[in-house]
Parts: C-alpha cells; sequence; structure tokens
C-alpha cells in the first residue's frame, strides 16, 4: 500500500473541498487572535491616587494630601501614598495653609480607604475593580502567567487527547469549552477565581490552536498545507488579533468585552457539519470505511472519480517516533547541543514577543490604537518572512532577525521621552523582528531534527516557549521600577540567541534528516565542509531509494 497521499493523489492539489476546508480553518484562528490577549485591556492599570474623603478639608488642603513622587524622570502625583490624614485634617481645622509648611515633615500613609481610579479610558478593569494596585500590583502579571501555564498544560495533553478521540472532536471541544469559561471567566467574584478559570481558558485555547493546525496539515492537499502552515494560521490570528483593540474600544468595560468575546464564538457551530474528521486519523485507528467515505466526498466536490478501493489495507499499527522517548532528545553530546541551543531561541523568541504585545496598554498615547498598530506589524512580517523562508538560508535569516528584534528595544533608552511617537516606532519595528523570528524558528526547528525525534523535539521547544511566555509578564512588570529595564533585559537576551543560533548547522536545501546518523551536528562555528554535506546529502537519497525500491 502507498502513502496516503499517494492513495489520494487524484483529488488533485487544489478545488472546492480543500478551498473550503482551507477558509474554515483559518477561520477558525480569527478567534485565537481575538481571545489571545484580552488581558490587555481586561488587566490594564487606570490612573489611580489614594481615596481621600473630604470630611473638614480645605480645597487646597484636598489637592495637597496626595505627595508627588519621581517617576521614570518625572514628577507625579502619588498612586500609593498619601500625607496622614489625620495631621492634615488638624492642620486644616487650626487654618494652617499647605504654602505655610515642609510637606515632607507630615508623615505618610497607605491608601487605606481604597483608591480613586480614572475612567477616562476603562469604565472598568479587574485592576480597579479589585484594587490591584501598589502592594498587590503583583497579581496582575500572575493572572497574566496563569493563561501561559495553561498553555504549557494544554500543549502536552492536546496531542494525546486528539490522537486518541479524534481532531474534530478535540477542535470543537476545546472551542466550546473556551468559550464557555471565558462567559464564566466575566462573571468572577475574585481574583483567584478569575485566574483560575484562565489557567484553563488557556488549556482550550492553545488545544484549539494546535489540533487546527494538525488537522490541517493532515487533510489539506500538500500545496495548500505548506500555504496553510506557514502564511494561513499566522495572518488569520492575526486579524483576530487587530479586531480586538476595536471591540475593547467600543465596550471599555471587561466584564462585557469577555461576555461579547465568548459570544462571538456562536458563529463556528455551523462549522460542525462542514470540517470534517482527519482520514489520516480514521486510518490510524483502523476505521477505514468512515475515512473513505470522507475522502469520496471530496472526490465529488472536487468533481473527480474515486477509485473502487482508495484504501486497500490499513497501515500497520505504530510508527518508528514510539520507539523513542525525551530523553533521545538529550542523549548525544551533538544532540544535546543542538536541543539547548534551540530551546534558548524558544524562549528568548516568547519572552520578547508576547512581552511586547502585553506591554501595547504601558506605551505612551492611546492603548486601542497602539494594540493595533502591533498587530498590524505581524501582517507584513508574516508575508516577508515566508517568502524568505522559501529562498534564504535559515541561520542567517533568523540571527537577522532577532537582531533586528532586540537591537531596537535597546535602543529605546536612547530616546528622548519627549519624541513618543519615535519610541512607539522603534518598539513596532522590534515587534516585527520578533513575529519575523517567531515565524522562521518553527520551520527552522522542524528541519534540524531527524524524523524519528521531529516531534519530541518540537514539544519540547514548545514547553520552552511556554516558559518563556510565563516570563514575559513578569519582565514588562520590572517596568514599574524603571521603564527601560524590560527592554534592556528582553534586547539583551534577544542580542545573546542570535549569537547562540550561530552554532546550530544550516538545513537550506538539505534533505530532512530521518535517523540520528543523519542529523546534522553542531560545529564550533558557522562553516562545515560542504564535501561533507554532498556526501550526506548522497546518502540519505540512496538510503530512502533503497527502501523504496524494497
Amino acid at each position: 500500500m502507498g502513502s496516503y497521499d499517494e492513495d489520494t493523489a487524484f483529488l488533485g492539489q487544489k478545488g472546492p473541498f480543500f478551498a473550503l476546508l482551507f477558509f474554515l480553518l483559518n477561520a477558525v484562528y480569527i478567534s485565537t487572535g481575538l481571545h489571545g490577549l484580552y488581558i490587555v485591556f481586561a488587566g490594564a492599570s487606570p490612573s489611580h491616587r489614594c481615596q481621600v474623603a473630604e470630611g473638614n478639608l480645605s480645597a487646597e488642603w484636598m489637592r495637597a494630601v496626595i505627595p508627588e513622587e519621581m517617576v521614570n524622570g518625572k514628577l507625579q502625583a502619588s498612586r500609593c501614598w498619601r500625607y496622614s490624614l489625620e495631621t492634615v485634617r488638624n492642620l486644616s481645622a487650626h487654618g494652617v495653609s499647605p504654602r505655610d509648611l515642609n510637606l515632607t515633615d507630615i508623615s505618610l500613609e497607605t491608601c487605606v480607604d481604597g483608591w480613586i481610579y480614572s475612567t477616562d479610558t476603562f469604565s472598568s478593569t479587574i485592576v480597579s475593580e479589585w484594587d490591584l494596585v501598589c502592594d498587590s500590583e503583583w497579581r496582575v502579571p500572575f493572572a497574566t502567567s496563569t493563561l501561559y501555564m495553561g498553555y504549557l498544560l494544554g500543549s502536552l495533553v492536546s496531542g494525546q487527547l486528539s490522537d486518541r478521540f479524534g481532531r474534530k472532536k478535540v477542535l470543537f471541544t476545546s472551542l466550546a469549552a473556551e468559550a464557555l469559561l471565558m462567559f464564566a471567566q466575566s462573571f468572577s467574584h475574585s481574583w483567584l477565581l478569575f485566574c483560575l478559570l484562565y489557567f484553563f481558558v488557556g488549556t482550550f485555547q492553545i488545544s484549539l490552536y494546535l489540533t487546527a493546525f494538525v488537522l490541517g496539515s493532515e487533510v489539506l492537499s500538500k500545496s495548500l498545507r505548506v500555504l496553510f502552515t506557514t502564511l494561513g494560521a499566522f495572518l488569520h490570528y492575526c486579524i483576530g488579533y487587530m479586531v480586538l483593540p476595536w471591540i475593547a474600544f467600543a465596550l471599555r468595560d471587561w466584564r462585557i468585552l469577555l461576555r461579547v468575546l465568548s459570544g462571538v464564538t456562536v458563529v463556528y457551530v455551523p462549522l460542525w457539519w462542514l470540517i470534517p474528521e482527519s482520514p489520516r486519523w480514521l486510518l490510524s485507528q483502523g476505521r477505514v470505511l468512515e475515512s473513505e467515505a470522507i475522502v469520496r466526498q471530496a472526490a465529488r466536490k472536487n468533481k473527480v472519480s474515486a477509485p473502487e478501493v482508495i484504501f486497500s489495507q490499513v497501515k500497520e499499527a505504530g510508527s518508528q517516533n514510539n520507539q523513542y522517548s525525551l530523553l533521545d532528545v538529550l542523549r548525544t553530546s551533538e544532540i544535546r547541543k543542538t536541543t539547548f541551543l534551540c530551546l534558548l531561541l524558544w524562549m528568548a523568541i516568547n519572552i520578547g514577543y508576547f512581552g511586547l504585545s502585553l506591554n501595547t496598554a504601558n506605551l505612551s498615547g492611546d492603548p486601542f490604537l497602539n494594540c493595533f498598530l502591533s498587530a498590524v506589524t505581524e501582517v507584513p512580517a508574516y508575508i516577508v518572512s515566508t517568502f524568505l523562508l522559501k529562498s534564504c538560508p535559515r541561520r542567517p535569516v533568523l540571527s537577522a532577525f532577532l537582531i533586528i528584534g532586540g537591537g531596537f528595544l535597546l535602543l529605546l533608552q536612547m530616546i528622548p521621552d519627549n519624541l513618543h511617537s519615535l519610541a512607539l516606532a522603534l518598539e513596532m519595528a522590534g515587534k516585527f523582528g520578533f513575529t519575523m523570528s517567531f515565524t522562521v524558528v518553527y520551520i527552522y526547528t522542524a528541519e534540524l531534527y531527524p524524523t524519528v525525534l521531529r516531534n519530541l523535539g518540537l514539544g519540547m521547544c514548545s514547553s520552552a516557549a511556554r516558559i518563556g511566555s510565563i516570563t514575559a509578564p513578569y519582565v514588562i512588570f520590572l517596568g514599574t521600577f524603571n521603564k527601560y529595564l524590560p527592554y534592556v533585559l528582553m534586547g539583551s537576551l534577544t542580542i545573546a540567541s542570535s549569537v547562540a543560533n550561530l552554532f546550530l548547522p544550516e538545513t537550506f536545501q538539505k534533505v530532512l534528516p530521518e535517523t540520528l546518523e543523519q542529523m546534522q551536528k553542531c560545529r564550533r562555528f558557522i562553516r562545515r565542509d560542504e564535501h561533507s554535506l554532498e556526501d550526506g546529502r548522497a546518502t540519505v537519497i540512496m538510503n530512502q531509494h533503497k527502501q523504496t525500491t524494497e
């Protein structure tokens, strides 16, 4: 029996069946863009100051009771302190004016009566509702991290669930569960419940993303499969990301925002009858008749004739991959080097990408516009990187993108505070570099690992990526101490990873390795002996030819 692609070659590379499926799966990715970063608005911190009950205070003392402090070189009203209200009231009662005193002699106290929040930009966020400021400010990055903790769990279990129950069932279960959890999250009565629900939102969100990716890879034709995995999924995620700030701009209340975003998922219900199960998965389960029925339906839609017998027998269960475990990704010194360098790359890229995505609400200017611009910069990045991947070596391209992303972030500390537009442009340029790196590293890593370890290697790198995204909110939180500190950390880590990338082998126009022996080795620096590469390439081709003839 031939491979699945050979058995279904009569369907062709194009046709209504493939076109419709390509469109529907990409439409699913729009929802991941809508739901992926709503914490930017739900967790935004409005301007705030201590609540001060008027009592018998004069208007002059009401203005003076909040001390001023230096923040990032600017003098502004304190967000977490006020002068002792009892002392101020005594002074006001005796007719003493603030101008008659050295206010620094008055003791300070915390905002024991709560805070007043500006409603100019947001009518309500989890910060203003649960007072997640000052000593509780750490709760905001923690809440953000719970989403990415859920990503880590979802990355580990979604593949096993889809292998057991099927791609389609896991896809739509994840879609429905994510929407229901977001709706329940909008009724959260505490920060702790919000975080708990957000964890499971992340679990089902990444499960949805990965399962749709696998389903499209298995069902689409070869030509559309490449377009779907490189450009289609990323671009449609970006469309949802671009729509999100406009919905948030119209609503301004975090509870209503979550309910609307979860309600939008209803439009995907009809897709259950339009998106088929993966025929490849059905074959792997021995369900040949069901698989053939889907393929024959595809043939009718594409207006081609199907042979009387499509799949003559079921492929033998099990594959070469089952003989390997995660330990094999670290077994030899060479593969350990490759794995370590890949883990560093994935972690650095994810810290930078998610750090800049989450930081849009903290930038100068309108947070909704900043978020939209952050999403817009991803569109050309995906398009350019996809075309470069077709004709350029992976290693120098990835290092160049990393240097672009990290270099612009390091330059930000040199920009004067009054040049807000230039600072925003540099941050968007950095986001452009990180987005391009994000695209390239997926392909590059898949080409580095041999077939017998490719899924395991990508899985380990994906886990490192999740650790990076969990860390990103805390890196941004460091901006509360010094606004340039997150940029310095992200930029330095990215530049370091661009240098580490140079020690990986080049994979462009090389035959994909099938075994550990065929896997390219990390060298002390960039170049390898070209003759050895050609000899290795010839050996792979000869082995593949031998296996085919046998």
